[in-house]
């Protein structure tokens, strides 16, 4: 269960002066709490949600054309990675959602079934983060096992677990490792543990972009001049749209019912499910289209969400695979029926009376792909930052499809690279 206690109780302990959200300079956590590697099959949970047998719990998860609202999903398989996080480190820390890895579509769900959510710890080595892999599948039959064909979902999230009165991090038991499915698993975890914080060395805040990027920005900057010359007759296609024009904002007041067990702060998977729906909007209004989602690539956790505050979001198209620039990368030489879409979310939360400074919450990444052929183009040196981190992001997603490591930022791009930048050779969904 997300919520312990009732919210009228915990504003009443609240206000007695019992504020689980004060920091203090006292840890809560013992020192001398047992910290012995644990087995990852001891975190492991799986629960069944009834869909195709209980018709009211299905009203809950169905949108309007009939299917599975997969915002809905995610809010469960965000729950679920806080089970999983406590079964590992014990009720005597504070565990957080970090990041959301990934969340990819295997399969399609072409029918309304049961559901099977199951998942575990797979990476910890005794600091105060872990990654969570976690499955949704149909739900087998009793004495059956799940099917490779069966799993509609995968995904990974990072949790932090931290001191409840100091909220510093603090250690965790490690994963002990007993087979070689385990020792896949873990060397995978360690694979993107490794990769963001090498990511976080390269990224645009801490190097400029690299001399393809540039070649890139540079072509897109000349071919907007040529729009705009009097004396060319080449005028920007209709199925280019310039980013500026793409965004939607929404912003709503915080309310108690999604708060997560700590009861002050905002649960994240509410905030996966608004930042999706959001982007679900953004897609459909820019290419006029049903957007079909592909994945939620990887997106942060900044700032945690206070209960009764106002959370603003802002999504806007980053980056579109299909061309945008000169010969095979302009739209107007493209063929493709689909094109895929990259949605970003920023979000900032602020206290209702507006009297404190706007903090970051977090960014979220959504791909989709949207009938027709249509680009999305930069125009101010921010919108071409966006572009340039959601570019590197597509790429990063294709090499990791295409079973290698994929592109790191920084690197030197080729010109075999650049010509296949369009990204039409994998799909990640039928």
């Amino acid at each position: 269960m997300r919520v312990r206690t009732p919210w009228i109780e915990a504003l009443r302990k609240k206000e007695e002066g019992i504020d689980p959200t004060r920091k203090s300079s006292t840890p809560a956590t013992p020192s001398d709490r047992d910290l012995t590697p644990k087995r990852m099959a001891d975190s492991y949970h799986r629960v069944v949600i009834p869909l195709a047998q209980d018709p009211w719990l299905l009203d809950n998860y169905l949108n309007a054309s009939g299917h599975v609202r997969l915002g809905t999903i995610f809010m469960d398989l965000d729950a679920l990675s806080g089970v999983i996080a406590y079964k590992h480190t014990g009720e005597y820390v504070t565990t957080v959602t970090a990041a959301v890895d990934r969340i990819t579509i295997n399969h399609p769900l072409k029918e309304l079934c049961d559901l099977e959510l199951s998942g575990q710890v797979t990476f910890a080595t005794g600091r105060s983060s872990m990654e969570i892999s976690i499955q949704v599948a149909k739900a087998p039959k009793e004495g059956s096992s799940v099917q490779k064909e069966d799993v509609l979902m995968t995904c990974a999230f990072t949790m932090v677990s931290l001191d409840p009165n100091t909220k510093k991090p603090v250690a965790i038991c490690p994963v002990k490792i007993e087979t070689d499915e385990e020792k896949r698993l873990f060397a995978l975890g360690e694979k993107n543990y490794n990769a963001k914080k090498a990511r976080a060395k390269t990224g645009l805040t801490k190097q400029t972009p690299n001399d393809e990027e540039s070649d890139l920005i540079h072509a897109m900057w000349l071919r907007q001049l040529e729009y705009h010359d009097p004396n060319n007759p080449l005028r920007k296609p209709p199925n280019t749209h310039y980013m500026s024009s793409t965004t939607l904002h929404s912003s709503q007041i915080m309310q108690p019912q999604y708060r997560n067990r700590h009861n002050f702060m905002i649960f994240g998977g509410y905030l996966l499910k608004t930042t999706f729906e959001l982007a679900f909007c953004c897609a459909a209004a820019f290419s006029h289209s049903r957007p079909t989602f592909l994945s939620l690539d990887p997106s942060t956790f900044e700032n945690p969400v206070p209960v009764g505050s106002v959370l603003y979001l802002k999504a806007t198209v980053a980056y579109t695979e299909a061309p945008t620039t000169d010969d095979e990368h302009h739209p107007e030489h493209s063929s493709a029926t689909t094109t895929r879409v990259q949605i970003r979310i920023d979000s900032k939360v602020r206290d209702i009376e507006h009297g404190s400074a706007t903090k970051p919450t977090g960014q979220f990444n959504y791909t989709f792909a949207v009938e027709g052929d249509i680009g999305v183009m930069p125009q101010t040196y921010e919108e071409f930052m966006i572009w340039v981190d959601a570019r590197r992001r597509a790429r990063r997603v294709r090499g990791s499809i295409d079973g290698g490591d994929g592109a790191q930022e920084g690197e030197r791009g080729g010109g075999e690279e650049r010509r296949k930048d369009d990204g039409r050779a994998v799909r990640v969904t039928e």
